[in-house]
């Protein structure tokens, strides 16, 4: 039987046989083929041989006459059919293949590395299908490109005498860019810098392009980070006339406005916030009712009534999307006068608020619930760590009402599990940084009780909120609205997360239906903490679910187990918030709500630019890790396998969860290769086995801020497991 190797081999010499034979009208023999896809072995030639066989048995070749083959035209004309062409988005890897993502209910399609036809990452592109064969997955090429998804990238340049290229950071570009020496407008040897594409000739391999922008020298913060928010496109600065239309915002609240709105000001109001934040954009209240119950406001800043539809302020807001939250600043939906200070809930301030009040029994149940336009005036800025000590010593101001609603919290909680909701509890990487920007140390974001309190009040006004607007009557027409939806599972990949656990040790059994799901996923999850794959397993969980996003075609959020759920309680920070106070004022104001049709494209631009945030964020992250680990080159840390591929073995540091990577080229000990259906590594000739959850000892050999990424080898003392 063949190993998966030699099967990966084997569909590369079908794949390209297919395509040469795709583009010539020539019949051609086996030699002929051997020597226009390069292959010079006999063995291999040999193969060639039995390969087009194979490929006229299934009709996809035409033997002319005896040792010629031709590609079967009635396949070649059906794949020239409209119906065989489709449309969508390319997902390009660094080994220069990619995957076609459409919007169909359907698979990837595979586009090899010589299919792409200059399309690149993130490109809106046109594929012609290739015939679908048995146990193939669905492939193509690419025969147009729409839409270019950018045409400027940030990279080192690499000076040559009479002509550049421009190294570009993105892995994702598969090509380095092609600088004529007129166009590289005073750039110097190893700069980073910005390249526009200007064209790309159908005979060139690369690109050609103009350098029109100089970064500076690699390796400093600025120059880093900027580099990150030039690739992803980030709107650093507001447009002039924006900034204008926040500085003519009034700062006082009219007397008239107050008239109109449910007065909070006396009740006890409190915000609970990072330590580091400006913008606080919610607060709860807790009132003591005289029947036992309790009142509690979750209030959100009411961005609504300063930032109007359709004017600068809004569609510059709905261009950003989101705030995006670098390590060492915060790229804001909305100008600062706006995020941090008129609409930001700051202690001792009226604000103009949105809110959603509950009253609640001691068991957690809620008995009563109004929604509206209020006006507060929070008495405490709390950090999670002041409430945290709270919680923890029950001493400290306003003790008793934090103890309350943290109770509440921990019933609302416990109720959500029970009913189904998934527990992710992932570890996020914090730095601390000096003054300019340097990391000194590392941190971890944990969810304590103090952030649970807050998480369960805001996800309840979230589910609330959509439940009031969404839910109609049977046989009613539907509100159109905005929500934050997440789809079910694959089901193959959660039996391949599922045997993938279970080789590690875990007796995981996914069940029949969302409940059961989810308490297999939230065991595991306890059954991991503390353990050094802990982090490893809950990213690999996490990978395993679909991505939640805004629609306004409601499918539920399959993650937290509600049937409608929305985003409600972030409007400085994230546009789709603002989107539904809007449609909520205006549902209860019984007036005419936007159609669907209008919401959707706000929806689908909104998830764009989150996606985009998410992904600058994370690269801002691992660029301070390879910062914060430069000057430990050659020290020894301890770290458990991560990642396995056919390039090497990822390890994640146990102590600062920093990730790098051990060639295999590096492993001198043995030849190793790849058993991916084992997730590990297997050396051929001593049967030593490297393989995901093992603990292990690596030294930091490279740090490369430019590619912002970490080289590791096994240091002496690694353990090594031997096959049994």
């Amino acid at each position: 039987m063949a190993n998966k190797k030699e099967t990966t081999q084997n569909d590369k010499l079908i794949t390209d046989i297919i395509n040469l034979f795709s583009k010539t009208p020539k019949a051609l023999n086996f030699k002929q083929v051997a020597t226009k896809l390069g292959i010079n072995d006999n063995a291999t030639k040999l193969l060639v041989n039995l390969k087009l066989y194979e490929l006229t048995s299934q009709k996809v070749l035409k033997e002319i006459y005896k040792g010629k083959f031709q590609f079967n035209q009635t396949l070649a004309k059906k794949v020239d059919q409209p119906d065989s062409f489709i449309e969508g988005i390319v997902d390009m890897k660094s080994t220069g293949k990619a995957y076609i993502i459409t919007n169909k209910d359907s698979e990837d399609i595979f586009i090899s590395a010589n299919n792409t036809n200059r399309a690149l990452d993130g490109d809106s592109v046109k594929v012609a299908l290739f015939p679908i064969r048995k146990g193939r997955k669905l492939e193509g090429k690419i025969v147009e490109v729409l839409k270019r998804k950018k045409d400027q990238f940030v990279g080192n340049v690499q000076m040559y005498k009479n002509y550049a290229f421009v190294v570009p950071d993105n892995n994702s570009m598969p090509v380095d860019i092609f600088i004529p020496i007129d166009s590289t407008n005073g750039a110097k040897n190893g700069e980073k810098v910005i390249a526009k594409l200007t064209e790309w000739p159908s005979n060139a391999k690369n690109p050609f392009g103009e350098i029109i922008r100089i970064l500076g020298t690699p390796g400093t913060n600025e120059v880093e980070i900027n580099a990150i928010i030039e690739d992803y496109g980030l709107p650093y600065n507001f447009p002039q006339e924006v900034i204008d239309a926040s500085n003519k915002i009034s700062l006082k609240i009219l007397d008239e406005e107050i008239e109109k709105r449910h007065d909070f000001r006396n009740i006890l109001t409190v915000t609970i916030d990072p330590q580091d934040a400006k913008d606080f954009d919610d607060a709860l209240s807790i009132r003591f009712l005289e029947n036992g119950n309790y009142e509690v406001g979750v209030h959100i800043a009411d961005v609504s009534h300063y930032v109007k539809p359709n004017t600068l302020l809004d569609n510059e807001a709905l261009k950003r999307g989101t705030s995006v939250y670098l390590v060492d600043r915060v790229i804001p939906m909305l100008p600062e006068r706006l995020s941090n200070n008129i609409c930001s809930l700051v202690p001792n301030k009226d604000r103009l608020t949105f809110s959603a009040v509950f009253e609640m029994d001691a068991k957690a149940k809620i008995v009563n619930e109004w929604f509206g336009k209020t006006i507060i005036n929070s008495d405490r800025r709390f950090s999670y760590e002041e409430v945290q000590e709270i919680i923890e010593t029950n001493e400290g101001e306003y003790n008793k009402e934090i103890g309350i609603l943290n109770d509440l919290a921990k019933k609302m909680r416990a109720e959500r599990m029970k009913n189904g909701s998934i527990d992710f509890n992932k570890v996020e990487v914090k730095f601390n940084l000096d003054e300019k920007g340097t990391p000194i140390g590392v941190y971890f974001k944990e969810m304590k009780d103090a952030n649970k309190l807050i998480e369960e009040f805001m996800l309840m006004a979230n589910k609330k909120v959509a439940t009031i607007v969404g839910k109609t009557p049977k046989g009613a027409k539907k509100n159109p609205f905005v929500y934050r939806i997440h789809d079910t599972p694959n089901q193959d990949k959660l039996n391949v997360f599922t045997k993938f656990v279970n080789k590690l040790g875990y007796n995981m059994k996914i069940g029949v239906g969302k409940k059961a799901i989810a308490q297999s996923l939230n065991s595991l999850m306890i059954d991991v903490k503390g353990k050094g794959e802990e982090n490893m397993i809950e990213t690999l969980a996490i990978r395993t679910m679909p991505k939640a996003y805004y629609s306004s075609k409601n499918i539920g959020h399959y993650g937290l187990n509600f049937d409608f759920y929305t985003h409600f309680t972030s409007p400085i920070r994230r546009y789709p918030d603002l989107m539904v106070h809007r449609i909520l004022y205006k549902y209860l104001n019984k007036q005419v709500l936007e159609s669907e049709k209008d919401l959707e494209p706000k929806c689908e631009q909104a998830s764009d630019m989150e996606k985009r945030a998410s992904e600058a964020e994370r690269e801002s992250i691992k660029y301070k890790q390879v910062e914060f680990m430069k000057d430990k080159v050659g020290f020894e840390f301890d770290g458990v396998v991560s990642g396995i591929s056919k390039w090497g073995i990822w390890v994640e540091i146990t102590e600062n969860k920093c990730e790098g990577m051990i060639s295999l080229r590096t492993m001198n000990d043995d030849v190793y290769y790849l058993d991916d259906e084992n997730y590990r590594v297997v050396g051929q000739k001593h049967g030593n086995i490297y393989k995901l959850g093992d603990n292990v000892k690596i030294e930091i050999v490279k740090a490369d801020i430019a590619k912002r990424q970490l080289d590791f080898i096994f240091a002496h003392k690694s353990s090594i497991s031997l096959s049994v």
